[in-house]
């Protein structure tokens, strides 16, 4: 008794009453649900026309080959054959599958080139077309000392005598609108101001010392002269005299990234953090400035080239909207530039005729004021929103080599050939001098840390003084050699909270100095 449908011995066997076949039943009803008819005859069958059949217990037959020893070897050695053949088909698909692959790889590979080309000529068009737009003048170009006439010339440019220079533009009333605001909303943050509790206090910073050195740049143009600190990923960004930028993460003690692309050498390099990613500023001797882009994978990709300088390049200064920059050249010009476009909207040359270069910079914490320091010893205070020149501070010797603003607005340290001057911002005046080294050794750079409790100059060692008020003592709290061996300290940054202070100078080395057994990356 076989089921009509597979031919074995049904395990619960039942009876078609139009044709008497015996099917398996799980077999019947489901060909009936799919066709409604009997599988053999034809004929037309439903669930109502079969039933079931009581039998005993049904024992399934032996196959014959099982019935001996040499057949059941058969059976294992068929089964063995099917083995070996399966794995053998499933090797040849990995195979092809691991072709594949590796095609898709290259193909992605290449791919990349081609956009990351594709991203390089864009940015070229992009500026070369920034460049055009800026060098034809428009007719419907309005500005806020400016008119247009029906001629389509401005008025400016008409009351002007034969052979007199044209006064730059101003910043549009967007713009300044967007400044002004934002200075309103730190200006009453800073009220508010309260020194954070992580701050690394005094007996902790007399106790640091060098932690890790790290030779980051080529040793045929050694030297580190600018330096920058990305201090929500630890990141350090400096720039050399072998004309490359390079990114060094501190925690690691690991090279990210060299940017190469400037002639000579790189004067400064700013961080920016913006919500598409972070930016990376660059500023060289060979008369520009560079904007890089950061990804997740930590490449930086230059997004534009500025060449609006006509001399070295020799400070670049973020605004506290991340949104504009400003740049200085020794052709004692300032520009500023708004990041995302990479577009000059105004260059500012002082109108009393001087011509000395600038050769540092630093936006106020709030905005609104921009500090230069000039090559013939003048720092000049600016109005951002009128790019006028609203206070000069002298008394310098030599060119003021860095420029840094206190982060509680009032004060201003500037270094030169002759030491370190603070300043006032609110009598504008002078309230103290700092002179630490010989008359033939300049300070190189000062630094207030984010908190404005410390302040940092480097010239042939580096020190750590804690800030005070006007009349209060500002007393040296640490020094530290300087271990290049070459007695030039060039730059220095407080790290995160003045957890470390990281030093460059002109052995390309860049080192770390903090509390020893602290994380401070790898001895190398």
């Amino acid at each position: 008794m076989n089921c009509a449908i597979s031919g074995e011995v049904p395990e619960d066997p039942v009876v078609s009453k139009n044709s008497g076949l015996i099917f398996e039943k799980r077999l019947i009803e489901r060909h009936i649900s799919d066709y409604g008819k009997c599988p053999i005859t034809g004929e037309p069958l439903t669930l109502d026309d079969i039933v079931p059949i009581k039998t005993g217990k049904i024992v399934k037959p032996r196959p014959v080959q099982a019935a001996s020893i040499p057949g059941m070897l058969g059976l294992f050695l068929t089964e063995w054959d099917s083995l070996v053949l399966s794995n053998f088909a499933l090797e040849q698909q990995l195979r092809t599958a691991r072709q594949e692959l590796s095609h898709a790889l290259y193909q992605h590979d290449a791919a990349c080139r081609v956009i990351s080309r594709l991203k390089k000529e864009r940015d070229e068009a992009r500026f070369l077309l920034a460049q055009a737009e800026r060098q034809i003048p428009k007719s419907n170009a309005v500005t806020v000392n400016s008119f247009t006439l029906s001629n389509g010339k401005r008025a400016e440019d008409e009351m002007l005598a034969p052979g007199a220079k044209r006064m730059p533009p101003r910043i549009n009333t967007r713009v300044i609108s967007e400044l002004t605001d934002c200075n309103a909303t730190l200006s009453q943050q800073r009220k508010r101001r309260q020194i954070p509790s992580t701050l690394a206090p005094i007996d902790a910073l007399e106790r640091y010392t060098q932690i890790s050195s790290h030779p980051i740049h080529k040793t045929s143009k050694p030297g580190i002269i600018s330096m920058d600190i990305l201090y929500s990923k630890d990141i350090i960004a400096t720039g050399g005299v072998d004309t490359n930028a390079v990114l060094f993460d501190r925690p690691s003690g690991q090279i990210l990234s060299t940017l190469s692309g400037h002639s000579k050498k790189v004067t400064s390099v700013k961080f920016v953090t913006q919500g598409e990613g972070d930016l990376l500023l660059t500023s060289s001797s060979d008369k520009t400035v560079r904007v890089w882009q950061g990804s997740e994978d930590g490449v930086y990709n230059c997004r534009h080239i500025l060449k609006d300088q006509n001399a070295e390049v020799q400070a670049v200064t973020v605004h506290a909207t991340n949104n504009y920059f400003v740049t200085a050249s020794l052709d004692n010009t300032w520009s500023f530039y708004e990041l995302s476009s990479g577009l000059c909207l105004t260059q500012v040359t002082d109108s009393a005729g001087s011509s000395e270069g600038y050769t540092s910079a630093a936006f106020h914490p709030d905005g609104l004021i921009l500090g230069t320091g000039t090559s013939e010893a003048l720092v000049k205070i600016w109005d951002v929103k009128s790019q006028a020149n609203v206070a000069r501070f002298d008394g310098h010797v030599g060119a003021v080599t860095a420029i840094s603003f206190s982060e509680n607005g009032y004060f201003l340290a500037t270094a030169a050939k002759d030491g370190v001057k603070l300043w006032d911002l609110r009598k504008l005046r002078n309230f103290r001098t700092f002179s630490p080294y010989e008359a033939d050794i300049p300070t190189n750079s000062v630094e207030f840390d984010h908190s404005g409790c410390y302040l940092a100059l480097v010239g042939s060692d580096i020190r750590i003084y804690q800030t005070a008020n006007v009349k209060s003592e500002w007393n040296c709290v640490k020094t530290f050699p300087d271990l290049s061996g070459t007695g030039k300290a060039t730059c220095v940054k407080f790290g995160p909270d003045a957890k470390y202070v990281a030093v460059g100078s002109m052995d390309r080395n860049l080192r770390i100095f903090g509390l020893p057994g602290e994380d401070g990356g790898s001895e190398e």
